[in-house]
């Protein structure tokens, strides 16, 4: 197995960074993706990809694996196939610079975001300002659809740019499908973008040493199953809450 050593490449807040990465956290715990207390925790807030292959790579944790290349590969992949589609969804494009054009802001607004330094001047101004003026004409189901269509045969091509870390897609597939997300609830359409496997939810190992009582009590008896089984409690012998407090009180 390869033994990881991020950062791959050093890592900067961006103009967009600190604002986007709160934004995810604070979407992820309302649906249970990361825990409470994501916020405050090391690995999570980090711009460095953890070593451990256990943990998924946050997207803003992306320029540290990949660095700016292989992020401008991937780009430049996507607006080939983007100047080449049907003139419908081409020209709305085309209006704004030539596909050197795109390549460039998009791979700077990627970096800013993936945590390769200030890239994306402007930050959310600059990129609702493009999606309200430039881009209205596709922030729609429609050229929703086609945008999605295109960058998922992108990702499907580009494996020799995402290095041999595994974590590396779900993370890009869970960053395109936040800023989708974010689309459809700005612009009104509907949210189809499937961009495949997203990260998986981060558990926090609870320490019931450190916890109140009334903090234990406070967790839901699925949360303390899981809690207790990660400690190597067999849960079968506690049926019921209060058992399991009980439980967790004595470790």
């Amino acid at each position: 197995m390869t033994i990881r050593n991020y950062p791959a490449f050093p890592t900067r807040e961006g103009y967009m960074t600190g604002k986007i990465r709160q934004d995810y956290i604070t979407h992820a715990v309302d649906q249970k993706i990361l825990p409470t207390d994501a916020h405050r925790m090391a690995q999570i807030v980090s711009l460095d990809a953890s070593n451990d292959l256990s943990k998924p790579i946050q997207f803003w944790q992306l320029y540290s694996v990949l660095g700016p290349d292989r992020i401008i590969a991937i780009v430049s992949d996507f607006y080939a196939r983007v100047f080449a589609d049907e003139p419908w969804f081409t020209s709305v494009f085309a209006r704004v610079g030539g596909v050197n054009h795109h390549i460039a802001t998009q791979a700077a607004m990627w970096v800013d975001v993936m945590g390769g330094g200030p890239a994306y001047h402007g930050a959310d101004f600059r990129l609702n300002f493009h999606h309200t003026h430039n881009a209205i004409q596709l922030m729609n189901d429609k050229g929703a659809e086609r945008w999605t269509r295109l960058m998922l045969d992108t990702l499907e091509a580009s494996g020799k740019h995402m290095t041999d870390d595994p974590r590396v897609r779900p993370a890009l597939n869970t960053f395109l499908t936040h800023f989708m997300g974010k689309y459809a609830q700005e612009f009104g359409f509907e949210n189809k973008s499937l961009f495949g496997e997203l990260n998986p939810p981060v558990k926090r190992k609870l320490n019931f040493m450190k916890m109140t009582t009334g903090a234990i009590e406070a967790l839901s008896e699925a949360e303390l199953r899981e809690a207790l089984t990660e400690h190597g409690v067999d849960t079968t012998l506690y049926p019921g809450k209060t058992e399991l407090v009980n439980k967790a009180q004595m470790l």
